[in-house]
This record gives structure tokens, sequence and C-alpha cells, in this order.
């Protein structure tokens, strides 16, 4: 496996604990597209990414695409995204019918919205 996609692997929230933890004691900012909750860990200075498509946004084939779409769009912004933070994102319907331009421009909103993208810091 490369050493990337290794690095990849510990940027993911995996397990149920973890999204509930940020569930219950993050905070969240949304747009039409999606929801983002995050939480602040003080432990580990990397943050981590987990995604959240429900059947109401269509079968598993575009639940994957759009968890695929999101974690690339994350992966491409990640120098820009704050550190110690674990971030879930939950993908709406209204995501499904966008580019990936518009996706990009969408997720990259919630998240200055959140405050989590270094150049939006107050």
């Amino acid at each position: 496996m490369s050493k990337e996609k290794r690095r990849a692997k510990k940027l993911r929230l995996r397990n149920r604990a973890d999204f509930g933890r940020v569930y219950r004691h993050g905070k969240s900012f949304a747009n039409h597209q999606f929801v983002v909750y995050w939480f602040r860990r003080r432990e580990v200075e990397q943050f981590r990414v987990g995604i959240s498509a429900s059947k109401k946004i269509g079968n598993a084939v575009v639940r994957n695409r759009m968890r695929r779409i999101v974690k690339e769009i994350v992966r491409h912004h990640e120098h820009e995204l704050v550190g110690q933070i674990d971030l879930v994102f939950i993908v709406r319907k209204a995501a499904v019918k966008m580019s990936y331009q518009e996706l990009e421009k969408s997720v990259l909103h919630v998240l200055r919205k959140a405050s989590l993208l270094k150049s939006s810091r107050r």
C-alpha cells in the first residue's frame, strides 16, 4: 500500500463511537447540499473526516460516488483545513445532481461558514 493511501486511511473516521462523539458534542453548520459537524480533539494535530450518505439520496452507487467525491474535495483542500478536529459531512439530496465544481464550492462554503478553513479563522 502506498504512503498516501496509508495516510488517507488515518484521516478517516470509521467507527460508530467516533461519529457519535462528533454528533453529540460537536457543532454543526449547513447549506442546501451538506451538513458539517465538527468536534475539536486536542490530542492529535491532524484532522479526521467521516462522510454520511443516507439511503434517501439514492442507491449504493450514488451514495458511494458522493462519498468518494467529498473525500477527494477534502483531500485537495487538506492544507487549508484547521487541525485537531473530527469532521462529519452529511450529504443531502440536493448534492446528487451537482457537478464536481459545484460540489467543491459548496463544501468550501460550509467549511468557511463553520470557520474551519485557515483563511477564514477569526
